[in-house]
């Protein structure tokens, strides 16, 4: 059986508007005053169920709206397309019947006194297998797969009866986070509804659906994204004109993110806006989104939802390091390319700098990682000439920072200025965790509490920590994962746990670094903040995987002791605290001068006006909390390499080379220079 789907120019509609008999519903009637299976679907198109030849077919239906428009320029205003039925698909079209006789016929006979221009499209709907066998090549999206299944097999009964709206009247929620395939998963649906047969328009005035969907090129995915939540039905005005058009588009599935209302599903207005859903819940597969939450919270908004529509939870976790290593190989495969085992350590470490800021896009960002790292390679070759389609260890290693550093752990803590006693402390622990392993005794809980202001270097420590950790057999990755406390907070009730524990399972085996701990913990006056879920589930994890992860809590010495006397089971899981004072004018000093070492030539007179800038700091600022000793360090030294490379470009000089003059031009900027009144200002 062929169909022929007849879409009109919608302005040219609107110029009918004041007919008797819209052209739609014209043309539908005077096909099925002809014996064929014809309906309006909308007041913009018209479609047409038949055997036999379609372009006679085509034509026919041409000169029918050419005689009835006679006169009228309507060249461009209408595309016909011709659709073939899959062979699997069982075909049924029940002839709509006339509304009321209002479908009248023009009785002139007169021949067609203009041409049609159209477009013509053949497409075949997808099969079945073909859609199947894409889902299943998914990596992950195990209920998904399950979901896949169970709408194949329901399918040929569906047919059989011809209930249609025993089907179209289920609802999913879909709990994904962003970035990780929800477009993927829409249309993936789309095209197995469209492949059964299932998901159809439904005719204008008609409750009976039709069997195929209709579409120009394959069935389409709508996403709506709501607004914030707000007293009145403003908010879904997108979605309703969206739901009210209904059979007017080229949908068959409407997804809406309803996250901003998981907090409110019992609003009068979130109400009204799902009755509205519910009856056109023939014209669409309806999905609701929200995020990946706790299987309580998911139960309890599906039950909200299930008070008026029926609504089946799907839920996607959060890819694993292994998946997503799965998924980024077929998509290097897919460039030509392979990847050496041994590359893979880079390409995790580089997804881990991309968490670390706790802004990570999912699939989003693995694929931006990927064309970095293949315009590298091609990069590579182009200045070699070489056709090397293999991703070396070499080549991954230019993803991370500083290619990775090549310094043993304990050489790279033996380079760190003014850090003995605490050098001192950190070869306690180890060595006591090395005896544990030793006497095959029970591992001790190593998370620790680094105490300290700003810039004293706690990060750079903890990073090390890790390396020398899986030097020595105690992790088995020693990768690092740095976070702010209030990265581990969602923003719905319910999204805070299952957030935090897939943080600590991209961690497990390496170093979870917490920066600003202190700020997961605000007092008894805030019970409802998600920060006390957060540690409640870190807790967890860090008594559940004590021997397979390290957690680093850090920040200012009392902030963190506040923290601790507000949570004894976090106190108990962290047994090792390390005090990181701030540097001295002297270590200051050194810690500048290192910096220039290791990347300019310099005069010597810089090293001079160096030592006189932080020995003139005054003391009170030196050991305020608010200085941030290293990390100031730091802004000063690429403030000065600015000024100098600006002066060397402007004087065509090649090589740069730091003068006294730079830095003493650097030590003026407001950020850095200071006197009785601005000491405050000194730091960040």
């Amino acid at each position: 059986m062929t169909r022929i789907v007849i879409e009109f120019d919608s302005d040219w509609i609107l110029s009918h508007k004041d007919d008797d008999v819209l052209p739609a519903d014209f043309l539908a009637g005077a096909l099925k005053d002809e014996g064929l299976a014809a309906a309006s679907d909308s007041f913009t198109s018209c479609m047409v169920d038949f055997e036999g030849d379609a372009e006679e077919k085509q034509k026919h239906i041409l000169g029918l709206l050419a005689g009835r428009y006679q006169g009228e320029d309507v060249n461009k205003v209408v595309v016909v397309t011709t659709i073939t039925q899959g062979n699997d698909a069982k075909e049924e079209l029940a002839a709509a019947e006339a509304d009321d006789g209002d479908d009248e016929e023009d009785d002139e006979d007169g021949e067609p006194g203009i041409t049609f221009e159209y477009k013509e499209k053949d497409i075949s709907l997808p099969d079945r297998e073909t859609v199947m066998g894409q889902i299943g090549a998914l990596i992950g999206a195990d209920e998904f797969k399950l979901l896949a299944q169970e709408i194949c097999d329901v399918a040929p009964e569906i047919i059989r009866s011809g209930c249609y709206d025993v089907f179209t009247y289920q609802s999913y929620l879909f709990a994904i986070n962003d970035g990780f395939g929800l477009s993927t998963y829409l249309n993936a649906l789309s095209d197995l509804v469209a492949a059964l047969s299932l998901a159809r328009p439904v005719p204008h005035g008609e409750g009976q659906a039709l069997p195929v969907v209709r579409s120009q090129t394959r069935p389409k995915v709508y996403e709506e994204t709501l607004p914030p939540v707000k007293d009145s039905m403003e908010p879904f005005d997108d979605v309703l004109r969206i739901v009210r058009n209904g059979s007017r588009t080229m949908i068959n599935v409407l997804c809406v993110d309803i996250s901003e209302w998981m907090n409110d599903t019992e609003n009068r207005y979130f109400k009204e806006f799902l009755r509205a859903v519910e009856g056109a819940m023939n014209k669409f597969i309806v999905v609701f989104r929200i995020p990946f939450v706790e299987k309580d919270v998911l139960e309890a908004i599906r039950c909200s939802l299930f008070d008026l529509i029926s609504v089946r939870p799907v839920t996607f976790p959060p890819m694993t390091k292994e998946e997503i290593q799965r998924y980024a190989q077929d998509r290097i495969a897919s460039y030509g390319f392979k990847v050496k085992d041994n590359a893979w350590e880079y390409f995790h470490l580089r997804i881990s700098e991309e968490k670390s800021d706790g802004k990570f896009y999912g699939l989003n960002t693995v694929q931006k990682v990927i064309r970095e790292l293949l315009y590298r390679k091609h990069l590579t070759n182009a200045r070699s000439k070489s056709g090397d389609a293999v991703i070396w260890k070499k080549d991954a290693k230019t993803l991370v920072a500083g290619g990775g550093d090549e310094l043993s752990g304990t050489k790279m803590l033996d380079s760190l200025v003014g850090s003995e006693k605490i050098k001192e402390r950190i070869e306690e622990i180890i060595a006591q965790i090395e005896l544990a392993l030793k006497t095959k005794e029970e591992r001790p809980c190593i998370h620790m509490r680094f105490l300290g202001n700003p810039g004293t270097g706690k990060t750079t420590v903890a990073r090390i920590i890790g390396k020398i950790l899986k030097e020595r057999g105690v992790l088995r990755v020693g990768n690092f994962y740095e976070y702010a406390g209030r990265d581990f907070c969602g923003r719905y009730i319910g999204e805070t746990a299952p957030k935090t524990a897939s943080i600590c399972r991209d961690a497990y085996g390496s170093v979870l670094f917490i920066d600003e701990a202190y700020s997961l913990f605000r007092g008894d006056r805030d019970s409802r903040d998600y920060g006390r879920e957060a540690l409640d589930t870190l807790i967890a994890e860090m008594e559940n995987h004590r021997s397979d992860f390290v957690v680093i809590m850090a920040g200012y010495s009392d902030d963190m002791e506040t923290l601790m006397e507000g949570n004894l089971g976090l106190k108990s899981r962290m047994p090792y605290a390390i005090e990181f004072p701030n540097f001295t004018r002297e270590q200051l000093s050194e810690i500048y001068l290192s910096m220039l070492n290791n990347k300019f030539k310099y005069d010597k007179s810089v090293e001079h006006a160096v030592r006189a800038y932080f020995d003139g700091i005054p003391e009170e600022v030196v050991s305020s909390k608010e200085f941030a000793n290293a990390r100031f360090v730091r802004n000063l030294f690429e403030r000065t390499w600015a000024k100098a490379a600006m002066r060397c470009q402007l004087a065509k000089e090649k090589d740069v080379k730091i003068t006294k003059d730079d830095f003493e031009r650097s030590t003026v900027d407001k950020e850095f220079a200071f006197s009785e009144k601005k000491k405050s200002r000194l730091g960040f």
